[in-house]
C-alpha cells in the first residue's frame, strides 16, 4: 500500500479496534458467567494488542511492537491463571 492510502485507513482501523475494545469491556462487565468474562478478557487483550500494533504503524515506531509482545505474554499468563482458578478454585497446587 502506498503511504497515502495507509494514512487514510489507519485512523479507521484504530477506531474499529477501539469500538471492539468497548464492546469487550461491556461483555466483561455484564457477562453472565465467569467463563464469559474470561473470554471477554482474553479478547480484550488481543484487541488491545492489535490496537498497539496499528498505532505503532501509524507513528512508525518499533517500540510499540515490543509493548505488544509484553501484552501478549502477560495476557496469555493471565488467561491461563484465570482458567485454572475457575476450574480448580486455586491457582497453585
Amino acid at each position: 500500500m502506498t503511504g497515502g492510502v495507509l494514512a487514510v485507513l489507519l485512523p479507521w482501523i484504530i477506531a474499529a479496534f477501539a469500538l471492539a475494545l468497548t464492546m469487550n469491556l461491556w461483555r466483561l462487565w455484564r457477562g453472565p458467567s465467569a467463563a464469559d468474562r474470561i473470554l471477554a478478557l482474553d479478547t480484550l487483550y488481543i484487541n488491545a494488542l492489535a490496537l498497539v500494533v496499528v498505532y505503532g504503524m501509524q507513528v512508525r515506531s518499533s517500540t510499540y511492537l515490543e509493548a505488544a509482545l509484553l501484552i501478549a505474554m502477560l495476557g496469555f499468563v493471565g488467561t491461563v491463571a484465570l482458567c485454572k482458578f475457575v476450574l480448580r478454585g486455586d491457582i497453585v497446587q
